[in-house]
């Protein structure tokens, strides 16, 4: 018997047929496509879709919808999911796109775009397009940009403009945002109007390559603005007309077109051959190259679930689009995670997705619009964020197209930075000028290999906006509308002016300074000797001297170590023994002190000169008392020396005003500013109190106190006499200090900090070499010796200013004339003195002297046991020691008897 065969299931027939064939991997995979009509991605698609000719092989699917019809995108995004796509690549619009994320959530299905990113965590949605957040908020911390007008389209511009609103209220920008698809052309030709009117020149645009082109190509003044396009094709606009008008234009570039790889892509394109294609064929965009990349992605993931045999096919669910609750693709996962994991170079760059499908680790190159036409200027990516890598072309580059071109070099009359020659009849050209600035730009067209005519400005200004016609004067005006190529001259960097002109580093730093007429030097009078101390002082040291000798008086009195024990003159005599019968008797003991107060007066005053006292202390609180007051004395003396020679030799001068507070809180000295100048604008938009008030009396002072060039300000101020004082660069204020007649000083310290630099219009090729031109000057020290010789060198004042001769010469007599007429009244006021004294000591000698001849007669009359003594004895103490010699009582007593003598 044969055994009976086991008939096999139905359902095993295709797992056996795949396993004898080696693979259940599908050969062809259906791709579904949602473009709209005729669009670039559509065409790249279809594209590469024919560059591919790998194992599996992507058929597409391709339904033509309106990406703005949600009923259209549901009907075709359902008709191609029950033809059995495995993945549909296309494009949405922002009322299309939750309805497409939300059936590829529920059916599992992957939709591949190069559409505007969107946040969301739905991973089955790959976002080919990377997020301009971060690169653009980058971007404006490195232009420290906190005022500027986001001009956007709902399209894409809603997540960027709530980041920046966000960012804008942590840091305190001011943002004003524009909806572009909510505005008629009337209407933005009015807003950029508004624009002008408000100063508000930097600008983010944030739409697609169409609209972008239509901003950048209206017929406008681009030099005053500086645009910042949030767009990822800044190579796909059409630049070639308004890079003429010098714009400052910056982007970013998500294609790299230098690369190799791209190039020949790009040939590749062009060289294709489609009948169905209807437009002319033009280069691959940055949308067109994304699309490409979104084709590779799916062509590697698909070969990767094949060299992995992960079965994907397609059975069983068609259909059921929308059923509810849907039913998702089982095999939509695998796919998901195949197309997430994907790793690859393409043409824009490293392609990698994270976990929520969103583009990672990329890289954007930053790009700016010059004068002869994109360049890079930097990158950004996630890891270093913006990173600038802007290298300078060489000369030659940066000349290839202007190499005989004789450049017009913009300056303006202002000694010392530009004069005219004495003799500058007999010259012609550049040779007529001298001066600062004059060798200045010889020095830069040395060192950057080009040929210039110097010219004056017309107006004779230096430049500055009128409030009411918009435009530009001085050279400013003429660097703006194109009538110089640079401006070489005392040129003041300022926000305003750099908006519309570029500045090199600066070549000369200086601020605001206060000129004053120099005031009259004040001689040493009679009595300057006394000048070295404040008159508070001499009044402290008078006090301090009687004070001390009224302390050394008392605590003399009070201290027992100050008195001397003596026995009297009586006791003396009778101790000789002339009168032996006499009993002795001894008599009390006499104390002295010798600081009495006029003592006490006399020592501290001769501590006080330095000249010491016959007398000194000899009790310890009285030493202390000495101690102390030497030590004053000594420190006193010391400061003294050291500040008379100064203060008798050098004649001072008291200046009225030593700053801007002096200024600004007195009426009597008027100032003011060059009108039309940066000094001006800046006491007109300080915001400091004190420059606030001085610029309210400023411009409501009567007569004005603005001058129109820098000589007239200087003329007002040596003509008024002290009364007006002038405001400006602290370089120029020193030039002038130094020119005869020397009448004029700078006063106090310098009100802000600013430099000069050399000016060209916006996107000249001249910026950067003749940057790097003031870089070298200034490293050779060369702006230092140009700055001493036109400053000091050629001085006609000195290095003191005004009168060059030395003022600390030999002294005067007027110097010390006090000195001598001190020491004439002290001899004469002594000399009155010792009238008074002697005067005063006779009457009172006369008086004493009655007395004692009245004495001695009865003394004569009564005997030794009379009423005028004990004993026959007299007692000394009775009498003054003084005149006791010439008393005749006194001789008597001593044995000659009487003897009548006169005074």
């Amino acid at each position: 018997m044969r055994p009976q065969s086991c008939p096999l299931p139905s359902a095993l027939l295709p797992l056996l047929l795949g396993l004898c064939s080696g693979t259940s991997f599908p050969t062809n995979i259906n791709i579904g496509g949602l473009f709209p009509g005729d669009s670039h991605e559509y065409e790249v698609f279809r594209f590469a879709l024919a560059q591919n000719q790998d194992i599996p092989k992507l058929v597409p699917q391709v339904d033509m919808v309106d990406t703005s019809s949600s009923f259209a995108m549901t009907y075709a995004f359902c008709s191609q999911f029950s033809k059995g796509v495995y993945a549909i690549m296309g494009l949405y619009d922002r009322r299309t796109v939750n309805m497409l994320m939300s059936f590829c959530g529920s059916l599992h299905v992957c939709f591949v775009t190069p559409s505007f990113p969107v946040q969301t965590n739905n991973q089955f949605v790959l976002q080919l397009r990377p997020q301009l957040q971060e690169p653009l908020m980058a971007l404006l911390e490195h232009f420290y940009w906190t005022r500027f007008v986001y001009m956007y389209s709902s399209e894409s511009g809603l997540a960027v403009l709530q980041r920046i609103l966000d960012t804008a209220a942590e840091r305190s920008w001011q943002v004003t945002s524009v909806n572009l698809d909510s505005l008629t052309e009337p209407a933005f030709i009015k807003l950029l109007a508004d624009l002008d009117y408000k100063k508000d020149f930097q600008i983010i645009i944030d739409c697609e390559l169409k609209r972008l082109n239509y901003i950048l190509n209206l017929k406008r003044n681009l030099k005053n603005y500086h645009y910042i396009l949030a767009n990822l094709g800044f190579l796909d606009l059409n630049v070639t007309e308004f890079q003429k008008l010098g714009p400052n234009v910056t982007g970013f570039q998500l294609v790299n077109r230098s690369d190799p790889a791209v190039q020949k892509i790009n040939q590749n394109w062009l060289d294709f051959d489609n009948k169905d294609l209807k437009v002319a064929r033009r280069r691959l965009k940055y949308t067109g190259a994304l699309t490409y990349d979104g084709v590779s992605v799916m062509a590697t993931a698909f070969q990767n679930l094949r060299r992995q045999r992960i079965d994907i096919s397609r059975r069983g669910n068609a259909g059921e689009c929308l059923a509810n609750p849907p039913a998702p693709w089982g095999q939509g996962i695998d796919i998901q995670r195949a197309l997430q994991q994907v790793r690859l170079e393409g043409l824009t760059g490293h392609v990698q997705f994270d976990e929520r499908g969103h583009r990672t680790n990329y890289t954007l190159t930053v790009m700016e619009l010059s004068h002869i036409g994109p360049r890079k200027i930097g990158f950004w990516n996630e890891k270093r964020g913006y990173v600038n890598t802007a290298i300078y072309r060489p000369m030659q580059e940066e000349f290839y197209n202007v190499q005989n071109k004789t450049y017009i070099v913009t300056t303006i009359l202002e000694a010392p930075y530009m004069m005219l020659k004495k003799n500058h009849e007999q010259f012609w050209g550049n040779d007529k000028y001298e001066g600062y600035c004059a060798e200045l730009a010889a020095e830069i067209a040395k060192h950057v290999g080009f040929t210039y005519r110097l010219e004056l400005v017309g107006d004779g200004k230096y430049g500055a906006r009128d409030a009411e016609t918009k435009m530009w004067n001085g050279m400013v005006g003429e660097l703006v509308y194109g009538k110089a190529d640079m401006a070489v001259a005392p040129l003041t960097i300022t926000l305003v002016r750099e908006q519309v002109i570029d500045f090199t580093k600066p070549f000369m730093s200086l601020g605001i300074s206060i000129m004053i007429k120099k005031p009259t030097k004040s001689k040493p009078g009679v009595f300057s000797f006394l000048d070295p101390l404040a008159y508070e002082i001499w009044m402290c040291i008078v006090f301090a001297y009687i004070g001390v000798s009224v302390v050394l008086f008392l605590v003399s009195r009070f201290s027992p170590y100050e008195w001397n024990g003596e026995e009297s003159d009586d006791e003396d005599e009778t101790a000789q023994g002339q009168n032996q019968n006499q009993q002795k008797e001894k008599e009390t003991p006499e104390y002295t002190n010798d600081f009495g107060i006029f003592n006490s007066l006399w020592f501290s005053l001769g501590a006080f000169m330095q000249q010491g006292c016959d007398i000194s202390p000899r009790s310890l609180s009285g030493r202390i008392v000495g101690g102390v007051w030497w030590f004053f004395t000594l420190i006193i003396i010391s400061s003294y020396t050291a500040n008379l020679a100064a203060f008798l030799t050098v004649e001072r001068m008291v200046s009225p005003i030593e700053s801007a507070e002096d200024l600004a809180k007195q009426t009597e000295i008027a100032y003011g500013t060059l009108d039309g100048g940066s000094t001006k604008e800046f006491f007109r938009r300080s915001k400091i109190a004190v420059f606030e008030k001085m610029w309210s009396y400023m411009r409501s002072a009567d007569p004005s106190v603005f001058v129109k060039s820098t000589s007239e300000g200087m003329i007002r101020v040596r003509k008024s006499k002290g009364k007006y004082a002038y405001l400006l660069e602290s370089s120029m204020n020193e030039y002038i200090e130094q020119r005869k007649p020397c009448d004029t000083m700078k006063v106090g310290g310098n009100l802000d900090s600013k430099g000069y630099g050399v000016a060209t219009p916006k996107g000249s090729p001249l910026r950067n070499p003749v940057n790097l031109a003031v870089l070298k000057l200034n490293e050779q020290g060369l702006l230092d010796k140009l700055k001493n010789r036109w400053w000091y060198d050629k001085g006609e004042c000195g290095t003191g200013g005004g009168d060059s001769k030395d003022k600390t010469s030999a002294l005067s007599l007027s110097n010390v004339a006090g000195v001598f007429y001190i020491l004439i009244g002290g001899l004469g006021l002594a000399m009155l003195v010792a009238l008074v004294e002697f005067c005063y000591k006779s009457r009172i000698e006369s008086r004493r002297m009655k007395v004692r001849s009245e004495k001695c007669t009865s003394t004569e009359l009564f005997g030794p046991s009379g009423l005028g003594g004990e004993n026959g004895r007299v007692v000394a103490h009775d009498f003054p020691k003084a005149g006791a010699q010439g008393l005749p009582c006194m001789s008597k007593a001593a044995g000659l008897g009487l003897s009548s003598t006169g005074m």
